[in-house]
């Protein structure tokens, strides 16, 4: 799928284009596999991993489409990652998660019809689903600037799709790392103990994201089907023996987290290990789509959010896989 490719990974110094890296050589034998980002000082720490002869480093900001014309010369895959994605950061400035969320992903979009890219796989959150925060609010708009930009490819050879997923496991900035560090102090700061979050390993986002770009026909919203947790378990799992403190629920934050709305639900079909969102329109006819892929349409009224998940993550199924996590890291 990828032997042979050109690839670029905008955001790629962070958690997941570091693990989306690792796998794509070693499955795969590309061509060149681009690192798009702004700070050098992660490309540098990460060239000392990862320096294959196809590998590339190149510095640059989605917010500026020229550098991004540059950089996607003869690329013909892109995996979008980039974005500003801490909450109340957005919250306190608004503008400059915009220009990077929103008018950065235009900017890659034109950019790749412009310079002939054929796959383009973007990756969002479940706080695109029913936004209640800035961030959310941005992702949501740049999943819809993805999705329509299948409608202005005219004849070319490119596809342009998103997978939406939860909190993932361990990434920088999450909630995992950050207990770790505060069970050193002995005291776990606890939003609500009703809040649940779903959660996704690295290597199961990237393996999404693999998935998308061979399978996906463009303009899909795709969603995996993963489990939920119960902050209150995670803490639980974590330090058993440390004071659980109720700060309250921070400016921007859901109690549970949604990924398909029930609006979302008469466009939506079941893939097996994946739901896809899918936009109205003629290429979309759903008979069609479910004749070709097998897939099922959901009911009408489906809704899937973390609180009423199937599938709940138990304390010693999170120590398991927070050990799993320390191991690696």
């Amino acid at each position: 799928m990828l032997n042979g490719k050109n690839i670029l990974i905008t955001g790629g110094t962070g958690s997941f284009g570091k693990k989306c890296t690792k796998l794509i050589l070693e499955r795969y034998s590309p061509k060149r596999l681009v690192i798009f980002s702004r700070d050098e000082l992660k490309q540098y720490e990460m060239r000392q991993v990862f320096n294959q002869k196809c590998m590339r480093y190149f510095l640059g900001d989605v917010r500026d489409q020229s550098r991004l014309k540059r950089g996607l010369e003869d690329i013909d895959v892109v995996i979008h990652a980039a974005a500003l994605k801490q909450v109340p950061a957005a919250e306190y400035n608004p503008f400059e998660c915009i220009k990077t969320n929103v008018l950065g992903a235009q900017n890659l979009i034109e950019a790749c019809l412009d310079t002939g890219v054929q796959r383009v796989v973007a990756l969002s959150t479940d706080k695109a689903a029913a936004p209640i925060n800035l961030y959310g609010a941005t992702k949501l708009c740049s999943d819809k600037l993805f999705v329509a930009a299948n409608n202005i490819a005219g004849s070319r050879d490119i596809r342009f799709s998103v997978v939406r997923y939860g909190n993932v496991m361990g990434s920088r900035g999450s909630v995992i790392p950050f207990f770790l560090g505060q069970r050193k102090i002995g005291i776990l700061p606890i939003t609500d103990p009703e809040m649940t979050r779903f959660n996704i390993s690295l290597r199961e986002g990237v393996e999404m994201v693999l998935w998308a770009i061979e399978n996906a026909w463009g303009g899909e919203v795709l969603v995996p089907k993963i489990p939920s947790y119960r902050i209150i378990d995670l803490a639980m799992a974590i330090g058993p023996e440390c004071e659980h403190k109720i700060i309250g629920v921070r400016p921007g934050e859901k109690i549970h987290e949604e990924m398909i709305t029930e609006s979302d639900s008469f466009n939506t079909v079941d893939l097996g290990p994946y739901f896809a969102i899918l936009p109205a329109g003629a290429k979309y006819n759903m008979k069609n789509y479910c004749a070709r892929t097998n897939a099922q349409k959901v009911e009408p009224g489906f809704r899937y959010d973390s609180g009423s998940n199937e599938h709940f993550l138990s304390v010693d199924e999170l120590r398991t896989l927070i050990d799993s996590f320390v191991a690696d890291a």
